[in-house]
């Protein structure tokens, strides 16, 4: 059994603008930048064969270069229960379009797909039962947060497992568009 996820990773030199933010929320614990990523769909753990007929359905996928920017920051969950801060990519058709032909992928190779509306982000650091009033203190101080526009001209399949320093993920194969 293989952990996968299909996503598109940030030029090194967004990396280093999002580490910029990865600071002054305590208990966070911050993503390393080789970590940072926008998840397209995540499979979960499935088997090696059919990890395989995946990467053959990805491989078919077509597209053009996507140009993206990131926008704004803010949390998953509520209160004490928030377990993430993140960084929002701005609305993108293109990105949308993109993550719905990797679900379809998966459902052509027998996968069960999450339904839940696409929302796309990079997941800046995982927290556990934070102060509610730090996390808001830290959305208020990075909300106008932009990137430069960036240019995506190829997506990965990733394998995922867990550490105790939190997830480490491999690029298992990439897909040029």
């Amino acid at each position: 059994m293989i952990r996968l996820f299909a996503a598109l990773a940030p030029p090194s030199d967004v990396a280093e603008g999002l580490a910029r933010l990865q600071a002054g929320l305590p208990g966070a614990r911050w993503r390393p930048a080789e970590a940072l990523h926008i998840t397209l769909a995540f499979y979960g753990e499935i088997r090696e064969d059919v990890a395989r007929d995946l990467d053959a359905e990805l491989t078919g996928l077509r597209g053009e270069p996507l140009d993206l920017a990131l926008q704004g920051v803010g949390a998953f969950g509520e209160g004490q229960e928030i377990h993430a801060v993140w960084a929002g990519v701005k609305p993108n058709a293109a990105l949308s379009r993109l993550a719905a032909a990797c679900g379809a992928a998966a459902r052509r190779v027998g996968l069960t797909m999450e339904r839940r509306a696409y929302r796309p982000h990079v997941t800046l650091a995982y927290t556990r039962r934070p102060d509610p009033a730090a996390v808001a203190v830290w959305i208020q101080r990075h909300n106008l947060y932009r990137s430069e526009p960036l240019r995506m001209e190829r997506f990965g399949l990733y394998s995922s497992w867990r550490t105790r320093e939190g997830s480490a993920y491999r690029l298992e194969a990439h897909y040029p568009f």
